[in-house]
C-alpha cells in the first residue's frame, strides 16, 4: 500500500522508520500488566525508549507518542481520526456525540453546539457560575469537613443544569449521576486495557456494578430530556438548540443523538471540572504561599464582593494556579487516535488501522519541556516564562478542529469557583482524607476531606 504523505515531510531519499518496541512485554498479556498495576509510572518511562514507541495490549500493538512535536503532528494529521482503545471504550458511555464522532458528522455536531459557547454566552453563564459558587461555600460552618470532590461535582452539575440545559431536576440528580459516573469510569479503564469483549459479559460483581451504573446514568439523562420536552421553552439554551435542530435533510435530531450530546456535556462539564478543582484545592493546601498570593489577589480586587466575569482578566495568579494544577494533575490523562490509512508521523511509518496513544500526564511532567516538572510552580505561566515552554507541551483542551468547544466555559467556571471558595475559606486536610490518585478514564483524588476555617480579613 502506498504511504500517504505526512504533514511533516521526510528528507529526500530517507525511508520511514519503524517505532521501537518497549521491552518488558509478557507472553499473551504484553504490557497490559504494567498498565493495570501503575499506568502513570509506565507511561512516564516510555520517553526513555524513543519519541514514538510500540507497546502491546495483549497481542495488539499500540504506538505511543512521547514528545510535543510528534503529538502535535498526530493531532493535526487528517489521516489519524478519533478512535482506538479509549474512544472505542468511551462510546459505551458517550455514544456518537461530538467527542467521539469523525468526519462530516463531527463537523455538523460542532457547528451545532458552538453558538452555546461564544464569549458573549460564557459571560452570561458566569453569573450562574458565581451564584452557584456562593451557594456551595455559604452553608459551610467553621470546622466543617467537606468532601471536596463531591462538593465540586455537585456545583459543576448545577452550573451545567442552569446555564446549558435549563433543567430543574439535574441538580437534584447530581449525587446519583456522580456515583454512577465514578463506577462507570473505573470500569471503562479496565475495559480499555483488557479489550476482550467476552470478559466484560461475564456475570462478575464488577461487571454487574458497571452495567447497573451505566443503565442508571442513561436513564437519568432520558428523564432530563423527557422533563424538558414536557414544558414550554424558557430561553434559547443549548438543550433547546438540540431539541429544535435539524440535520442536513431537514429532519430533527433523534433522541439518541440528543441523549449522547447531553451525556458528553455532563461528563466534560462536571467530572473534569470537579476533578481539576479538587486537585487544585489539594495542591494549595500543600503550598500555603501560593494560596496566600491567590487570596490576596482576589481580595484586593473584589474587596469582599462576589467574583464576577469582569474580574477574571485581572486575576493572573488565579489563572496561573489553575493552569499549573492542570499541568501537574490533569483530569484527562490518556487519549488515543487511529490511522485511517497508512501515513507517517515525523520519521516514522504508521500502518493503516494502527492505534496511537499519547499521555498529557506524562508529557506535562517531562523534564525536556519543563524545568523541575514535579514542582507546583504557577509562576512558570507568567508571560516571561511561558515563552520558554515548548509549543504543544501543554494542551489541556486539545488543538485544531478537535479542541474542546467548551474550553472558555470551563476556564471561566474554574476561576470563579476557585476564587470564591479560597477567598472565603482556608481549607486543610482532615482525618480520613486520601489524596492518592484514583485511576479511571479520568484522574481524581480518592477521597479528599478538607476542613474549612473562615478567613479573617
Amino acid at each position: 500500500m502506498t504511504i500517504a504523505a505526512d504533514r511533516t515531510s521526510l528528507p529526500s531519499g530517507r525511508q520511514p522508520a519503524v517505532p521501537p518496541p518497549v521491552p518488558g512485554a509478557l507472553p499473551v498479556l504484553g504490557h497490559t500488566w504494567q498498565l493495570m498495576r501503575d499506568p502513570l509510572a509506565f507511561l512516564t518511562t516510555l520517553r526513555d525508549h524513543g519519541d514514538l514507541v510500540r507497546i502491546r495490549l495483549g497481542t495488539a500493538s499500540v504506538y505511543v507518542t512521547t514528545t510535543p512535536d510528534l503529538t502535535g503532528a498526530l493531532l493535526k494529521n487528517p489521516d489519524c481520526i478519533v478512535g482506538g482503545p479509549l474512544w472505542s471504550t468511551l462510546e459505551v458511555l458517550l455514544g456518537k456525540g461530538v467527542a467521539t464522532s469523525n468526519g462530516p458528522l463531527h463537523r455538523r455536531q460542532r457547528r451545532l453546539i458552538q453558538p452555546a459557547f461564544t464569549p458573549e454566552q460564557v459571560e452570561r453563564y458566569a453569573t450562574v457560575m458565581a451564584q452557584e459558587a456562593q451557594a456551595t461555600a455559604a452553608p459551610w460552618q467553621p470546622g466543617t469537613v467537606v468532601d471536596i470532590g463531591s462538593e465540586m461535582f455537585g456545583t459543576a452539575v448545577r452550573i451545567v443544569a442552569r446555564s446549558l440545559l435549563e433543567v430543574d431536576s439535574l441538580s437534584e440528580k447530581a449525587d446519583r449521576i456522580g456515583q454512577a459516573l465514578h463506577t462507570v469510569f473505573d470500569g471503562l479503564y479496565r475495559r480499555m486495557i483488557l479489550s476482550v469483549g467476552a470478559l466484560h459479559r461475564l456475570p462478575t460483581p464488577a461487571n454487574r456494578r458497571f452495567d447497573h451504573a451505566l443503565a442508571t446514568l442513561h436513564a437519568l439523562v432520558d428523564e432530563l430530556v423527557a422533563e424538558r420536552r414536557s414544558r414550554p421553552r424558557r430561553r434559547e439554551d443549548l438543550l433547546e438548540v438540540l431539541l429544535t435542530a435539524t440535520d442536513e435533510h431537514g429532519r430533527p435530531l433523534d433522541d439518541r443523538e440528543i441523549h449522547d450530546h447531553i451525556v458528553s456535556l455532563v461528563v466534560a462539564g462536571a467530572e473534569n471540572v470537579a476533578s481539576t478543582l479538587a486537585w487544585t484545592l489539594h495542591l494549595l493546601t500543600e503550598h500555603p504561599e501560593q494560596e496566600r498570593r491567590l487570596v490576596e489577589e482576589v481580595n484586593a480586587l473584589t474587596q469582599g464582593r462576589p467574583v464576577a466575569f469582569a474580574d477574571l482578566a485581572r486575576l493572573p495568579h488565579t489563572r496561573n494556579v489553575i493552569t499549573e494544577a492542570m499541568r501537574l494533575r490533569p483530569a484527562a490523562w490518556i487519549f488515543t487516535r487511529r490511522s485511517a490509512v497508512a501515513t507517517t508521523l515525523g520519521p516514522y511509518r504508521i500502518p493503516p488501522h494502527t492505534d496511537i496513544a499519547y499521555s498529557p500526564y506524562a508529557m506535562q511532567r517531562d523534564p525536556r519541556s519543563f524545568d523541575d516538572p514535579l514542582v507546583f510552580d504557577p509562576d512558570r505561566w507568567t508571560p516571561r516564562r511561558t515563552a520558554a515552554v515548548q509549543k504543544g507541551a501543554m494542551m489541556p483542551f486539545g488543538t485544531g478542529n478537535r479542541q474542546c468547544p467548551g474550553d472558555h466555559f470551563a476556564l471561566t467556571e474554574l476561576a470563579i469557583i476557585l476564587a470564591t471558595v479560597v477567598a472565603r475559606w482556608r481549607l486543610q486536610p482532615a482525618p480520613g482524607t486520601d489524596a492518592t490518585t484514583r485511576i479511571g478514564i479520568t484522574l481524581h483524588p480518592k477521597r479528599l476531606l478538607l476542613r474549612a476555617e473562615p478567613r479573617h480579613l
